[in-house]
């Protein structure tokens, strides 16, 4: 059964609008006459997305896959996807309404009526209505893995296995809380640099490109020698006027090319592996990694999910490629009968603190504990070093930026100051 968003008048006139589930726009129509109320526009939903099929009057309903417009919604547009502090939100107040013992089905539909964004609003709908038909949660869930995610779902299923849903919950909303507050501030401070390189870059070659050539014209019918600061800097802006429409497109190209590189099945674990060998960025990104790693197993394992099965989320949950494949080779030793911690340091890439920790846990039977213990504490180093990088990223960019504006600076000030000794 669809859920639709529709628009129509009630009894007084009253433009409306809501969601209503119903197999097709015309049954749709039924159920809001026998409402009081007359259908005048309905949008189709299926997973996520819509067609638009407008009703005209009291005329038959067209299939909404038949009646495509090519119109946009600007409303719908500016509606916003679903991030991560949604889900976030939302599974909070759904543990808290299951541990005030709500039912599932109502702690649903309610909700349906308290999220804003009507695409979470949409898949909500969904939810709750395959729930109602007798499908689990987990289950239902499983329909709308791009916006939950498979740890999501995992975890959703342990807990509605072991009983304890509303616990589990709780730590998902957490979980996804605090993962969410670490990438914004990685990605908070990779953003400074980077505008500051485009505006650094955009201020150079404005300066080449316009300025340079006009100040540099009184030195064209002089018979002097210009130093090599002043050539130079004649040269690249003769360069940049001429080969303008070359440079630009080559290096939008190459950035281009960089990043599908990186990404593809042959570039991303030479990416990867260079990554983690950088002086400073490779630090940081592993402690990410490590940190993402133990926390997620550790939540996985604390909600009741298998080890394997939490060793196969895991590997999808650490995005590079070197640990992912640690990760793939503990999972299998694991499989035939080995510790976690044997395969973690036989690799050379995990810390020796992580497999040193983790080996205490399962001989202590406290390997949840220990997982949680090791991502605090990388956590915590990640949030100091990206502080000290944040402190000295700025200071650094603007030295580089008045460096270029000085050397521009000083090539034309150079000839200007030798002619006038000259004269003198």
């Amino acid at each position: 059964m669809a859920v639709y968003e529709f628009k129509g008048l009630n009894a007084a006139g009253k433009t409306i609008t809501g969601l209503k589930e119903a197999d097709s726009p015309k049954t749709l129509r039924t159920l809001l006459k026998k409402d009081g109320v007359f259908l005048t526009d309905v949008v189709g939903q299926s997973e996520g997305k819509s067609n638009r099929a407008p009703m005209k009057g009291a005329a038959g309903a067209k299939s909404a896959s038949e009646t495509l417009n090519s119109e946009v919604n600007l409303k719908r547009f500016t509606r916003g996807g679903i991030n991560t502090d949604d889900v976030a939100i939302m599974t909070r107040q759904l543990a808290t309404l299951l541990g005030a013992g709500v039912a599932l089905v109502e702690a649903l539909n309610a909700l349906v009526d308290q999220v804003d964004k009507e695409r979470l609003k949409i898949v909500l709908s969904d939810i709750k209505q395959r729930v109602n038909e007798g499908s689990a949660l987990a289950d239902a869930m499983t329909n709308h893995e791009k916006v939950f995610g498979k740890l999501y779902i995992n975890m959703v299923r342990a807990g509605e296995h072991s009983g304890a849903l509303d616990a589990v919950l709780v730590r998902l909303a957490e979980f996804t809380e605090g993962q969410a507050r670490l990438k914004q501030r990685v990605i908070g401070t990779m953003i400074y640099p980077l505008v500051m390189l485009v505006f650094g870059g955009g201020i150079m070659v404005l300066l080449l490109t316009v300025v340079v050539p006009k100040v540099t014209k009184i030195f064209a019918d002089m018979k002097v020698a210009l130093p090599w600061t002043t050539r130079l800097l004649i040269g690249s802006s003769n360069f940049m006027q001429d080969w303008w429409f070359v440079v630009i497109p080559a290096v939008v190209g190459s950035v281009m090319f960089f990043v599908r590189w990186t990404r593809s099945e042959k570039g991303k674990p030479v990416w990867d592996r260079m990554l983690l060998k950088m002086p400073v960025v490779g630090g940081l990104v592993r402690m990410l990694a490590v940190a993402r790693f133990t926390r997620t197993l550790a939540t996985l394992l604390k909600s009741g999910v298998p080890l394997l099965t939490a060793m196969d989320i895991v590997r999808n949950v650490v995005t590079n490629q070197v640990l992912a494949d640690v990760v793939d080779k503990a999972r299998d030793s694991i499989r035939e009968g080995e510790s976690i911690a044997a395969p973690l340091k036989r690799s050379g890439e995990f810390p020796p603190l992580v497999y040193h920790m983790v080996a205490i846990g399962e001989r202590s039977g406290q390997l949840e504990d220990m997982l949680v213990n090791v991502a605090d504490s990388y956590e915590s180093q990640v949030n100091v070093r990206i502080g000290a990088l944040t402190s000295l990223l700025e200071p650094i960019m603007i030295v580089l930026m008045a460096g270029g504006v000085g050397f521009v600076a000083f090539s034309i000030l150079m000839p200007i100051l030798q002619m006038n000794s000259a004269i003198r």
